[in-house]
């Protein structure tokens, strides 16, 4: 699917968490580097858009866990929605380093190993070089993807507006034991951990750029106190809502609507169309704290 006519294309994101010793938790956010064409700047969650690979039949091989079948009832799909948790686990490795896999004897991965982390980190540049593909990854490790680490919890839908539009899929998960995350150092330049009052904290004193998604799900988990109850709520929901945010007018420049806000469902109030307003400009709107 493209996603630069209007389709949304399938995308996934995930928040990992661990605890700290305060008796809190924090997650882990990349920062993008400022020449990227899509929130160039800010702070995300590990992610990206679900290849065509991630549906194969081989790399369904190599998953544990989670069956089509199943994601796809969880994501409300007929069918493809092992892709997804697929794409999630992927992004997460060839953004963050961070691999959700055990082997193929059901054995954990030991994150201390050395010799492995170094194979792995090598294969890893060749997945974000396009010289390995995931399949080739796995395979030469004998591993399959855990995807029983991944708690689907939130979706969103890019507004009707930017040229650039994705149907994303949140996911939380617990650090990986024993492995340290380490960014891709071309599309993302950062990586931090931090706690989720902290991240809006300096949003708000205007320290680290957040995009409106990336804002509300830290406002969502905010509340919770450790990695195991964010874990457990999402395991828990039994239902996940679909935000799809409206652009709209607001004087000289636009505003984000959500779902519920005055003026959502108004079909006089304009959805303001995609090649009149620049990117940048929906990033500072998608960026407000307090959106509209």
């Amino acid at each position: 699917m493209d996603s630069t006519v209007g389709s949304p294309r399938p995308a996934a994101t995930v928040i990992v968490a661990r605890d700290r010793p305060d008796a809190s938790f924090e997650v882990l956010m990349l920062l993008r580097n400022l020449n990227s064409d899509f929130v160039g700047g800010a702070y995300v969650f590990p992610g990206g858009a679900v290849d065509e690979a991630d549906a194969s039949p081989e790399v369904a091989a190599r998953c544990a866990g989670l069956d089509d079948a199943e994601a796809s009832r969880r994501l409300g799909l007929e069918t493809g929605g092992l892709a997804y948790w697929v794409a999630c686990a992927r992004e997460l490795f060839e953004e963050a380093g961070l691999l959700l896999a055990r082997r193929d004897d059901d054995t954990p991965i030991d994150g201390a190993d050395g010799a492995l982390a170094d194979r792995l980190a090598e294969r890893r540049r060749g997945l974000n070089d396009g010289t390995v593909d995931l399949l080739e990854v796995l395979g030469s490790e004998g591993l399959v993807l855990d995807l029983a680490q991944l708690e689907y919890f939130a979706h969103w839908i890019t507004p009707v507006g930017p040229p650039r539009r994705y149907d994303t899929r949140f996911f939380v998960a617990g650090a990986p034991a024993g492995q340290e995350p380490a960014h891709d150092e071309k599309e993302l330049v950062a990586n931090v951990w931090v706690t989720p009052t902290e991240a809006l904290a300096r949003h708000r004193r205007g320290e680290m750029q957040l995009i409106l998604p990336t804002i509300k799900n830290l406002e969502a988990i905010e509340p919770l106190g450790s990695c195991g109850a964010l874990l457990g709520a999402a395991r828990r929901a039994t239902a996940v809502p679909t935000i799809e945010p409206r652009i709209v007018p607001d004087g000289d420049g636009v505003r984000i609507l959500l779902p519920g806000d005055d003026g959502y469902d108004d079909p006089a109030l304009p959805t303001v169309p995609a090649r009149s307003v620049g990117n940048r400009a929906i990033d500072r709107a998608s960026s407000d704290a307090g959106g509209p």
